[in-house]
């Protein structure tokens, strides 16, 4: 949503700022039907622990804007800060006497990139990709690390070594790779977004090919404005037909801005070389929310849920909305809209992707919602009458951290991990860790 730099984001003002902007439109905000019946209770008894304070120090980092990847029972992660002021990719391991921090790279700034905000992903080759939303020529730049030679190195600095595979340029490329996860096909290709640039300055959709030991890049659509989409932020993922499934934060018609839109969701369908577009919805603004923030995920039946990060409940946060979850329903080729849940206080809803375990329920994290307005951890679970919503744990801002915008995920004894942007012994950001 925004780009962390030398001065860091306050994203309580961002927020602020956002609606105060919304209002000078003076929005007609309808409320839409009553939703599917909800049930809210609180969670059973959790335990919360913080795993790891960011200094902000060259051996750490500072402010992770994303959440974290887990291989097995080890957590890496990315800061958009700290380290050498770009940014930095962290590992950690647990071990009998607690957790372990290593910083596996620092960001120059230069060719090899400044600002990471989406976090790290295996690629096929085991290796970690990612991005980072400035460096090289100043717009962005895809990268791979891979591990030492000889993993004996220490338990607390043990580099990896880190590749440029493709520099944004700022024309029809793109600029400003979304904070959304790279994806992959069967042949390794790599795919992402950019949220800027492309032949209409909207942003792109873009693959990246090796060729020759290098990365050629392909942009697969542009995206128009108006009625097509603007400025993506989430990432795409693949659906079981092959087809690239995601959201524009903006776009889609009227409302929300005036004629800037409330965002879409999409989907890419492939027809030889080329890619067409299908808008499966555009948001309105009302209980369905607006400005979706993360991408989508699938279940096996191939629905897509996602997250808008404003609007839903038109009761809260000054008739804005907090914010909503979603399904897309598919059935004979068609896609059914239908708002999960709206969430009703705070001020700002989730902007993660959401996590589905293997029994369907969904958990995901709020950015300024939660009992205290520093956002919280959220399950939703599907009952016969709707979806039962639990709040796993509401963030204070002080030394638990605070303003998450992380997406969760587990280990294999059902134990949670994520990050939170602020808060934490130095006010840089904490690494979270919720047991059963």
């Amino acid at each position: 949503m925004d780009k962390p730099g030398m001065n860091q984001v306050d994203r309580r003002a961002v927020f602020s700022v956002n609606l105060t902007t919304l209002a000078s439109f003076t929005l007609t905000i309808v409320a839409l039907l009553a939703l599917t019946a909800s049930v809210t209770q609180r969670a059973q008894a959790q335990t919360y622990t913080v795993i790891h304070n960011f200094t902000g120090t060259l051996q750490d980092g500072a402010h992770p804007y994303n959440g974290l990847t887990i291989k097995g029972t080890t957590l890496y992660g990315t800061t958009a800060n700290g380290g050498a002021s770009f940014g930095t990719v962290y590992q950690l391991t647990p071990q009998s006497s607690g957790w372990v921090f290593n910083l596996l790279y620092s960001f120059q700034g230069g060719n090899d990139g400044a600002y990471p905000t989406a976090r790290v992903v295996p690629g096929p080759n085991g290796t970690l990709y990612g991005t980072t939303i400035e460096g090289g020529p100043g717009y962005g730049v895809v990268f791979n690390l891979t591990p030492p030679a000889n993993l004996i190195c220490g338990t607390t600095r043990c580099p990896w070594t880190e590749t440029p595979l493709y520099q944004f340029s700022g024309g029809t490329d793109g600029y400003g790779p979304t904070s959304g996860d790279l994806v992959f096909d069967r042949a390794g290709d790599i795919y992402g977004m950019t949220e800027f640039g492309g032949s209409t300055a909207h942003g792109n959709v873009y693959e990246l090919t090796p060729s020759g030991g290098s990365w050629t890049a392909s942009v697969l659509y542009s995206f128009g404005g108006g009625q097509d989409g603007e400025f993506p932020y989430g990432g795409v993922i693949f659906d079981q037909a092959g087809n690239l499934d995601g959201t524009t934060r903006q776009g889609g018609g009227t409302g929300c801005l005036s004629s800037v839109g409330c965002g879409t969701v999409f989907q890419l369908v492939s027809s030889g070389s080329s890619w067409t577009e299908n808008i499966l919805y555009r948001f309105q603004g009302g209980t369905d929310g607006g400005f979706p923030e993360s991408g989508v995920i699938l279940d096996a039946s191939g629905n897509m849920y996602g997250t808008t990060s404003i609007y839903g409940n038109v009761a809260c946060n000054s008739g804005f909305g907090c914010g909503a979850v979603y399904e897309l329903a598919l059935s004979g080729g068609n896609w059914t809209f239908s708002t999960l849940y709206d969430f009703a206080t705070g001020g700002g809803g989730p902007v993660a992707p959401l996590i589905m375990d293997s029994e369907g329920n969904l958990y995901g994290t709020t950015l300024l919602d939660g009992a205290n307005r520093f956002g919280n951890v959220f399950k939703l679970s599907p009952a016969q009458n709707g979806w039962t919503y639990t709040d796993l744990y509401d963030f204070t801002g002080g030394s638990d951290g605070g303003e998450p915008m992380s997406n969760i995920v587990f280990d294999a004894q059902g134990n949670l991990y994520g990050t939170t942007y602020e808060g934490g012994t130095n006010n840089l950001g904490v690494v979270f860790e919720i047991t059963p």
